[in-house]
């Protein structure tokens, strides 16, 4: 990445859940903050994992944030709240409305660094909007990979777990939970349960 000067952009960091997105967005503003530049973070309201007012990795680190309900009302807030930061933070996009593309857009055109995170796919492993839009307008994206709990290798996809077992089709697409409804899986052993 080239430093900051009158440009902006939007950086995209998606995945399946495990794969170390918030970890990696954590990174990124860690070294904005090491160059001195001024960063604000924003989580939706619907996610409460790891207390109401900062980002958190399953790894445990944290970083401040803003709440922000995840309404279009709440998204279009973003802009004003972010007032005097040149490096701007929105963690778990998934779980915001479409109005997160045209708020991040708008940041990047005033000339701000955007940084998103969210998973990309739903636990049927159907694309999690507005992520599929925010990366076709972004001008960087990071697609990271967890590792398969049953197999091993690479997985892009979100296993759902109820009782232990896969999700059925017909279940709620958000569900916020960390290992106790979801494991990391590769396409082979993804499982949608349809009966």
């Amino acid at each position: 990445m080239r430093a900051i000067r009158e440009n902006g952009w939007v950086e995209v960091i998606s995945g399946s859940m495990f794969s170390g997105k918030t970890e990696e967005l954590l990174r990124r503003l860690r070294r904005a903050e090491i160059a001195g530049q001024e960063v604000v973070a924003f989580t939706p309201a619907v996610d409460d994992r790891y207390g109401q007012a900062e980002l958190g990795s399953h790894a445990g680190h944290t970083w401040e944030a803003t709440v922000v309900d995840n309404t279009a009302e709440g998204v279009r807030s973003i802009p004003d709240r972010a007032d005097g930061a040149s490096v701007v933070a929105i963690d778990e996009a998934n779980f915001f409305p479409e109005e997160l593309v045209a708020v991040a857009n708008e940041l990047a055109t005033a000339g701000r660094r955007v940084i998103v995170s969210g998973t990309d796919q739903t636990y049927r492993g159907e694309p999690f909007e507005p992520l599929g839009q925010l990366m076709a307008t972004a001008e960087y994206v990071d697609k990271l990979r967890a590792i398969c709990a049953v197999c091993g290798e690479p997985a892009t996809r979100n296993q759902r777990l109820v009782d232990g077992e896969p999700a059925h089709v017909d279940e709620p697409t958000i569900v916020v939970g960390a290992e106790e409804s979801y494991e990391a899986r590769c396409r082979s052993c993804h499982e949608v349960r349809t009966d």
